[in-house]
């Protein structure tokens, strides 16, 4: 069979990578930038801030150069951001002995304080709370993680001297080209965190999360990749993980066991060969593309897509609207698949894709008040984008939008012509997390939750809610709940492909449409990436009588429709 021996193939050459090679990451170093609190008594933690030595010194310790931390005494600090990596302590204990200590990763305050089991506080995918040996005159490295407070307790009987606490960065070098900035910066705040976020998890491969869930989850990975493709171009961390899924997950298999996320598979690798034109690329999964394809084929029941109904997790509370849902996006997969034939030349594939397409396009399914699942059925056109804002997406101000399909919300308004709504959504709730302390977008998130809660920043107010350790369900119960999940970055693209109004519309970025859409902005401006570390720029500004005055500034072989709204 062709198409398992290519699977094999691959996972060959992804096994072989494994022989030795360089960490494509990089790693640098942040010093901690606040003591958030200690045990009472405790001095000196504040000279941990700021820069460090990073070096233990040699004979007797200098008077007063670091805090001594007694048996049964500790320490909080934030590092100001959220980061991915590891903490180094170094130490020195004056009784000549090794030192424990206890070593809490926390994306929140709360978090870095709580015991292992509290409100889901866990170590699913990385150690980030645990008990360690310090050497008795160096340094020793913990992690890796998702963080920005770590709390050291010395649980042992000697006293350690704590010459320095800082934190190792670990991060995929990718260059920014695509930018945005406007008159409101609140939306530019938004904007730098969602690209911030997405940044971050790009790790060895596209993960969903940097603390819970350092996985390829392939249902989740849409906002990343149009966030990537419109700040860092045709990045290889993308067509490396999509490479995963398709070396570990045979054709008759469903992508990490759900049906819907191999049909995000298909939306993902269409993705990028629009955004690059990679012919080459296609034909290398051509054969696992079309037995993908058969295995998609065989959900169909009774003229709808059966074999799965799951969008996401806040949906979940509603079967029906799922599966309408559901029904959309198996239409958009089934285009994108007849896209992707016609690129390969391959009329078998390309009349079965169609043919579903056709069956999926008799549907008018009811979206049962799900906004993602309304948002959906405008974004694939089998229901009217101005329609599903009247009935649905449009009702009860931010309440049933989602960090993921947020995303779709949004989309789904400016296709209606709602772009002020679609501008404020992004204010009010992923400014809501700003408004919180998040330096990074989170898992799931409901402005309902910021009513009478403390920020995640701060230490527990009596009398108040913890955003963080009180909320979330399903897998993401309390501090399980990861604060840096890539999937919640679609603003980054929505900013640059609906306010610069900035969208490719040729194989490859060689054809552009820029239509800015500033709503109540008095002017905007930035940058769509485009392959091979090129840019396209463009600064949209509001005049006297109202006219959009738009300037662009495209490389040579970009053609570019501007037009003003």
């Amino acid at each position: 069979m062709i198409f398992a021996a290519a699977a094999v193939t691959a996972f060959a050459a992804l096994a072989d990578e494994q022989a030795e090679f360089a960490d494509s990451r990089v790693r640098s170093i942040v010093p901690p930038t606040k003591v958030v609190a200690t045990s009472q008594g405790l001095g000196g933690a504040e000279r941990l801030c700021g820069a460090r030595f990073g070096q233990v010194s040699e004979g007797a310790f200098l008077a007063g150069s670091g805090p001594v931390l007694k048996s049964g005494e500790w320490l909080l600090l934030d590092f100001g951001r959220e980061l991915h990596g590891s903490v180094q302590i170094g130490s020195g204990a004056r009784s000549g002995r090794r030192v424990k200590v206890r070593v809490r990763f926390g994306e929140s305050v709360a978090e870095a304080m709580s015991e292992l089991g509290e409100r889901g506080a866990c170590n699913d995918h990385a150690i980030r709370d645990g008990v360690i040996d310090l050497p008795w005159f160096g340094r020793r490295e913990i992690g890796e993680s998702g963080f920005r407070f770590v709390r050291i307790d010395n649980v042992g009987r000697d006293a350690a001297q704590i010459e320095y606490v800082r934190a190792v960065s670990l991060m995929r070098p990718m260059k920014r080209l695509g930018a945005f900035r406007s008159s409101d910066e609140r939306l530019n705040a938004v904007f730098e965190t969602a690209a911030r976020t997405v940044h971050l998890c790009c790790q060895d491969y596209i993960w969903d999360g940097i603390k819970r869930d350092r996985l390829i989850w392939m249902g989740d990975t849409h906002p990343e990749t149009m966030s990537v493709l419109a700040l860092f171009g045709d990045a290889d961390v993308l067509p490396k993980s999509l490479d995963y899924m398709a070396a570990t997950t045979p054709p008759s298999r469903w992508m990490n066991g759900m049906p819907t996320y191999t049909l995000w598979w298909i939306r993902n690798v269409a993705e990028w060969y629009r955004y690059t034109g990679d012919v080459a690329y296609l034909k290398k999964h051509a054969a696992y593309l079309s037995a993908t394809f058969d295995h998609v084929r065989s959900g169909m029941r009774n003229g709808e897509w059966r074999a799965g109904n799951f969008l996401d997790w806040p949906t979940n509370h509603n079967g029906p609207g799922a599966t309408a849902g559901t029904q959309a996006l198996a239409l958009m997969c089934a285009r994108e698949t007849a896209f992707l034939a016609d690129a390969l030349g391959d009329a078998a594939l390309g009349g079965k894709a169609r043919a579903l397409a056709a069956e999926l396009e008799k549907l008018r399914p009811d979206p049962h008040g799900a906004k993602s699942a309304a948002a959906l059925l405008a974004l694939s056109g089998l229901r009217d984008a101005k329609e599903m804002f009247a009935t649905t997406l449009g009702r009860n101000g931010h309440a049933g939008v989602s960090t993921f399909y947020g995303y779709y919300m949004i989309e789904a308004m400016s296709a209606a012509g709602e772009q002020q709504r679609a501008l404020d959504t992004v204010r009010d709730y992923w400014g809501g997390m700003l408004d919180m302390g998040a330096t990074s977008f989170w898992e799931d998130f409901n402005l309902a939750w910021t009513n009478n809660a403390f920020r995640i920043d701060s230490l527990a107010v009596p009398g108040k809610k913890d955003v963080h350790g009180d909320y979330g369900e399903f897998c993401y119960k309390g501090f399980r709940h990861s604060l840096c999940h890539g999937w919640s970055s679609g603003p980054a693209a929505w900013c640059i492909a609906h306010v610069l109004g900035v969208r490719p519309t040729g194989v490859g970025c060689r054809s552009f449409e820029v239509k800015p859409q500033l709503g109540d902005l008095k002017w905007a401006e930035g940058a769509y990436a485009l392959p091979g570390g090129r840019s396209l720029k463009v600064r949209a500004e509001r005049a006297a009588d109202g006219t959009v005055r738009t300037t662009v500034d495209a490389p040579p072989g970009v053609a570019v429709d501007c037009t003003t709204r």
